[in-house]
């Protein structure tokens, strides 16, 4: 929505830059004057400028490229973001969660690596700690950053070597899991039902960063008793929230966000 303080200038120079990041071909002045609906004066008085600030470089078939700058202020966003630190500040707006088990990790090779653990009040049986490894076949965050992959990758992964079942329920081989991540790709929620601990559930999203790659994966663990469909659904609605939210702080694109958020 547009503010009194609105620039049209400033407005219409992050929209070409948008449009130079997004496209799959190479763009001239007239593609910007036409996707933007600007007379061809104004574009090129924006575009000379934006030139001059190193925010656009042309190289000399006359197609533009995102310039030097933005990489000098990518590099500082990322020197000021702090993954663990941006997930800790938003689990502060989901107090109504308190009773469950949120962890967040990346993966580490075939394991996941737990970065930060916010413990239920509640017994579930299983302690997370920060630092701790568990299998990513088995997690509901390994699950949910290899569903990132392509099956190849994902089969060269675990192509020499799998890891020891923890229960009874952990997938046994390549197949089972590629069955499971085929369905977590269609619903972006990936599932532990008790293949770390029996009796344990837990639900899994992924975590977006700038460049719009999973770098990351955030879950809620229940006791299976607490694994309702109704209750399962209100989880699933509030992780995705969680998402967003901290992906967006992440400096995330809305555009690939789930489309209830």
């Amino acid at each position: 929505m547009k503010s009194a303080y609105d620039t049209p200038a400033l407005r219409r120079s992050a929209l070409i830059l948008d449009a130079v990041a997004s496209s799959s071909t190479s763009l001239v002045a007239a593609d910007f004057s036409k996707k933007l609906d600007l007379p061809k004066s104004t574009t090129h008085g924006l575009l000379l400028t934006m030139q001059e600030l190193g925010l656009l470089k042309k190289a000399t078939d006359g197609t533009y490229q995102i310039g030097p700058k933005i990489m000098h202020w990518a590099h500082a966003f990322l020197n000021q973001t702090n993954l663990v630190q941006e997930f800790q500040h938003v689990m502060l707006d989901y107090s109504d969660l308190d009773d469950h088990t949120i962890t967040l990790s990346v993966l580490d090779g075939n394991n996941v690596v737990y970065l930060s653990c916010r413990n239920s009040r509640g017994p579930l049986g299983f302690t997370f700690k920060m630092g701790m490894h568990l299998p990513a076949a088995f997690t509901a965050t390994g699950k949910i950053m290899l569903s990132a992959l392509t099956d190849e990758e994902i089969r060269l992964r675990f192509d020499h070597e799998w890891p020891e079942k923890m229960t009874n329920r952990s997938v046994s081989n390549i197949d089972q899991l590629l069955t499971e991540i085929h369905q977590i790709r269609k619903s972006e929620i990936s599932f532990d039902n008790g293949q770390i601990r029996e009796g344990m559930f837990c639900l899994g999203v992924g975590i977006r960063d700038f460049s719009d790659q999973v770098i990351a994966g955030l879950a809620l663990s229940l006791i299976e008793s607490e694994a309702t469909e109704s209750n399962i659904d209100r989880v699933i609605s509030t992780l995705r929230k969680i998402s967003v939210d901290l992906s967006e702080r992440l400096g995330a694109p809305r555009t690939n966000m789930h489309p209830d958020d």
